[in-house]
């Protein structure tokens, strides 16, 4: 199943990996709020699945010079890409990158890291077909005291009928489902570990962006 998805995101990306992060700034919201409001502390892990052209891993290496990034992405197209940047940034010494699937990835073997402080997803719960999946696995990894963080498309509650259905139709062209349930469902595992859930949708609906705290 791994090695299907890996062949399926390559094909989406051989090409489109050169021009993804020019073209998704318009419309991949929240993603520099997300990375702002991680504040990991010195030495802490920050975890990245589905990262992608390592756009957001290189930004928050910035961002936050004192803590250590890894990141996964099913796709070996979009890893050389994450690779590029990350040795253009200079920061490969706090970035580690591998290829793994969101659903099964075990860490200590990959990172030999059991857990991270910061664990989050950036548009990419829309694009994982088993996405429950993919969400449980997270939370496993999340060390205690620690934060699971997403942004991703809502429900775009605030935008007109007929813009909402546009935006869906043309989602679904690239495999993007956006995931209505995802606060129903965080709330459900919330509750189970006794963490605490916050949910913002800004732009209208167009995003929401959740923090799921888990107790020390």
């Amino acid at each position: 199943m791994a090695a299907d998805a890996t062949d399926r995101m390559n094909r989406m990306y051989r090409r489109q990996r050169h021009l993804y992060d020019a073209t998704r700034k318009y419309y991949l919201l929240g993603r520099d709020d997300l990375i702002e409001g991680l504040k990991p502390a010195a030495g802490q892990r920050v975890l990245e699945i589905g990262c992608g052209t390592g756009r957001n891993l290189v930004r928050a290496a910035q961002r936050w010079p004192e803590a250590r990034f890894f990141g996964i992405d099913v796709s070996t197209e979009m890893l050389d890409s994450a690779m590029e940047a990350i040795a253009r940034a200079r920061v490969a010494r706090r970035v580690r990158i591998a290829h793994a699937d969101a659903t099964t990835f075990d860490p200590a073997a990959v990172f030999g890291e059991a857990a991270f402080e910061r664990v989050y997803f950036s548009y990419t719960l829309s694009m994982i077909p088993d996405w429950h999946a993919a969400l449980d696995r997270a939370l496993a990894l999340v060390a205690p005291g620690g934060e699971l963080q997403v942004v991703d498309f809502g429900g775009q509650e605030g935008l007109p009928g007929g813009l909402k259905t546009m935006l869906r139709t043309w989602l679904a062209l690239f495999d993007v489902t956006p995931r209505d349930h995802l606060e129903t469902r965080l709330a459900t595992q919330a509750r189970a570990l006794g963490a605490v859930l916050t949910v913002e949708r800004p732009y209208r609906g167009y995003a929401q962006r959740a923090v799921l705290r888990v107790t020390a």
